[in-house]
């Protein structure tokens, strides 16, 4: 591991993994079945459950860990390996942009989802944006072995995909403040949003 990958896993990882966990347990329905799409070792999965009791979820992963704190099985990074409405919700966390295609991922979320679709990724508006979430993804991942195609949408683009796929917001949140100040200075900003999306 990098110096780099130290200092994120000493000052950035638990709070990370906690703040999300805290944000996306309130977005799930009540007694949901929930299937985390690239989900890693489950942990966040493991934290949200702690916090909503009546929820239970499972994950599919292209790298499928040795230790795994929820149930993960493998798949091939584009299709989802279940039948059609065979979950309540779906949830992406920090997925999306390790992919090439974004949109068909969300498509066969949309598909195997009864109910909604809870997102955690990134928003690039410019030269400088883009450069930062560089940076983060290879410190974060890339001693995972985690693909960085480092493929950042800008806002328009997220919206025009959820119009096109039939998914409408019920709730945006672009502040989420994963970072300690003054490191949330510089790599908060307008980088990161949660999203709930449902079918229209």
């Amino acid at each position: 591991m990098s110096f780099f990958g130290w200092i994120h896993n000493r000052l950035v990882y638990n709070r990370r993994m906690n703040l999300l966990a805290d944000r996306i347990a309130f977005l799930l329905p009540q007694g949901a079945r929930v299937l985390d799409v690239g989900c890693g070792d489950g942990r966040i999965d493991s934290l949200i459950m702690r916090r909503r009791p009546d929820v239970a979820i499972s994950g599919i992963d292209v790298l499928v860990r040795e230790n795994t704190y929820v149930p993960v099985a493998a798949f091939d990074g584009s299709r989802i390996p279940y039948k059609d409405k065979s979950f309540d919700a779906v949830i992406f966390i920090d997925v999306l942009h390790h992919t090439g295609s974004p949109d068909k991922l969300l498509r066969e979320a949309k598909r195997v989802s009864r109910s909604v679709i809870v997102l955690k990724d990134h928003i690039r508006e410019g030269a400088f944006d883009n450069l930062t979430l560089r940076l983060m993804d290879w410190v974060g991942n890339a001693h995972y072995g985690v693909v960085l195609p480092y493929n950042y949408w800008s806002k328009r683009q997220w919206q025009n995909a959820f119009s096109t796929l039939g998914l409408k917001v019920e709730d945006w949140d672009g502040r989420i403040g994963l970072y300690p100040w003054p490191a949330t200075l510089v790599f908060d900003r307008s980088l990161h949003f949660i999203v709930r999306i449902a079918r229209i």
